[in-house]
């Protein structure tokens, strides 16, 4: 399954090139208030997954496709494909509603937000969950972590990046909104679990 969804998002990515404008108006995430800009594309229903499989250039795809497959085979061998492939779409679709909340609040019409970000950010939570003192190196600079501080620093930074509106252009909030929907799967299979074991006991 991890190496499915590289594949798809390398194929969406080609598909990309190919017709730029025509897949960026149809398949990115565009706010339902930019309709009322004259010429803005419309918002669709399926742009809430549909926009995680674009990109913007190639250092955006090939960032995100290597923290999808770093932290999806792990995560894909502790829970399976079902169960991976449940938590990236989550994350996608909780990151797109997230982003979608925040720019209904802040009104900055006119710009789709592309990228399998909010996924790879819900697989990087999941995977700082299932395996808390497994060691990350990040690539800028290489400094080993727990996962576990990884991942609650990253959620810290963006959260202070976006509220603080620097890196413009960057959806900051679809990738905390990734982390919760992830954060959402993994407490509703926690709890499933504990009333099962209660209803056998």
């Amino acid at each position: 399954m991890t190496l499915f969804l590289v594949a798809l998002n390398v194929v969406a990515f080609v598909l990309e090139l190919g017709d730029f404008e025509r897949i960026i108006n149809v398949f990115a995430l565009w706010p339902p208030a930019s309709a009322s800009v004259a010429g803005a594309p419309p918002f669709h229903v399926w742009q809430i997954v549909s926009y995680s499989l674009l990109h913007a250039n190639t250092p955006h795809l090939l960032f995100n496709m290597l923290g999808l497959y770093m932290f999806g085979r792990e995560i894909e061998l502790a829970l399976g494909r079902a169960r991976l492939a449940m938590l990236y779409v989550a994350s996608v679709v909780a990151g797109a509603l997230m982003q979608l909340l925040v720019l209904a609040v802040s009104r900055p019409l006119g710009y789709p937000t592309v990228g399998a970000s909010a996924g790879v950010f819900g697989l990087l939570l999941t995977y700082a969950v299932l395996f808390p003192r497994r060691r990350v190196v990040l690539l800028f600079p290489p400094i080993p972590m727990p996962a576990w501080i990884f991942a609650t620093g990253y959620a810290i930074l963006e959260l202070a990046l976006g509220v603080s509106g620097t890196q413009a252009g960057v959806a900051h909030f679809a990738h905390l909104g990734g982390m919760l929907g992830a954060l959402v799967c993994l407490a509703y299979w926690y709890w499933r679990a504990r009333a099962s074991r209660r209803h056998v006991d």
